[in-house]
């Protein structure tokens, strides 16, 4: 099923055929079962799993995107998480990723923006809510979220900043869901504050230190907790770190290897704090690595322009690149998911504000129980 809505396109870089072609790649890709794997014959993992669900939602495939959302459905443990890798007919890695796990309720929200289906919301909404139980069961006193547990339920002993930030946007999406369909929720609320703060006034203790890597650098921004000139500051501050100039961005700092996905997160980023030309530039470097087929070159090292992994066009990337047009173009009702927050998104709470001091003490007994 090909639904009737606008595809994005950016003019002059990317038409709308173009990303529809990019679109039908990943469509084609897509098992019967639901799962999108990266790679014919590879795994899949949930959270790449669902941006592939979000892309082919913007490219009008609504029939494919709710089948990748019930393959998660009949996935989810009883404990609500998922586990990390799935192959076609097993489980492939089994530790409990907590940002893995958060991300359905970005996607179910962004299906949401999308469709108006409020069926689809409710029939997701258990599956939201046990997911995100999971996740803030490993959330610490000082706010931050621990990684993961391993399948025994054993919990990992530190915080990732990258995790930690999409999962404060997972938890708005969450909380956007219950409210829509009338739950109340203020333990997300406040969990959610507490995130967001801890990101903000204690990186260096909380998180373990991956600076090589060019996402603990933009997600902050991209996941919408650093805002304004904050976020403008933070990009500033390390893009020479992480840029190659016409070509987009490095996956970690001290090597070569630029990466379309990471390349289209930080334009998300940069067009989130107002910086449109960043974002026009690193969407138009993108497009050096678009195949005939529609898809992209997951990496390319420099300066053998050897791509690595060898040979890999991802179905993550290509998806990427789908919710990068979106951003800039502002095509569809969910084009502002990652670019315009609090458009579409509840207001994260400022926990320093006395008048949510009940909630504080309310979250308190449940760290307590």
């Amino acid at each position: 099923m090909t639904a009737d809505r606008t595809i994005p396109e950016v003019p002059g870089v990317l038409s709308a055929a173009e990303l529809r072609t990019t679109v039908d790649a990943i469509a084609e890709w897509q098992l019967p079962s639901g799962m999108v794997p990266w790679t014919p014959g590879g795994h899949a993992d949930p959270w790449n799993h669902v941006e592939a669900a979000m892309a082919l939602a913007i490219g009008g495939r609504i029939a494919e995107a709710e089948r990748a959302y019930d393959w998660l459905v009949g996935l989810q443990r009883p404990d609500g998480a998922w586990h990390q890798y799935y192959l076609a007919d097993r489980v492939e890695q089994d530790k409990l990723d907590a940002n893995v796990c958060a991300y359905v309720a970005a996607g179910v929200w962004h299906h949401w923006l999308l469709t108006a289906d409020r069926g689809f919301v409710e029939t997701l909404w258990p599956v939201v809510e046990r997911a995100i139980d999971f996740v803030l069961d490993l959330q610490t006193p000082r706010g931050e979220i621990l990684w993961a547990r391993h399948a025994d339920g054993t919990p990992w002993s530190f915080a990732l900043l990258t995790g930690s930030s999409s999962i404060a946007h997972s938890l708005r999406c969450a909380i956007a869901i219950a409210e829509l369909l009338g739950h109340e929720r203020p333990d997300w609320e406040l969990s959610a504050a507490r995130l967001a703060h801890v990101i903000r006034t204690a990186e260096a203790d909380a998180f373990s230190p991956k600076h090589r890597w060019a996402m603990d650098w933009y997600y902050p921004v991209l996941a919408g907790v650093l805002t304004g000139a904050a976020g403008r500051d933070r990009l500033n501050d390390r893009i020479d770190a992480f840029l190659m100039d016409g070509r987009g961005i490095r996956c970690v700092k001290d090597r070569p290897w630029v990466t379309v996905a990471e390349s289209c997160e930080c334009l998300l980023a940069h067009l989130a704090v107002g910086d449109r030309d960043m974002a026009e530039s690193l969407f138009r470097w993108a497009q050096q690595y678009r195949v005939e087929s529609g898809r992209y070159w997951t990496g390319t090292v420099y300066p053998d322009e050897v791509h690595f992994p060898a040979d890999e066009q991802s179905t993550y990337t290509a998806a990427a690149v789908v919710l990068a047009a979106d951003g800039l173009a502002g095509a569809s009702k969910a084009s502002a998911l990652f670019v315009d927050h609090d458009a579409v998104l509840p207001p994260l709470l400022d926990i320093e504000d006395d008048r949510y001091s009940p909630l504080r003490e309310f979250q308190a007994e449940q760290l307590d129980e």
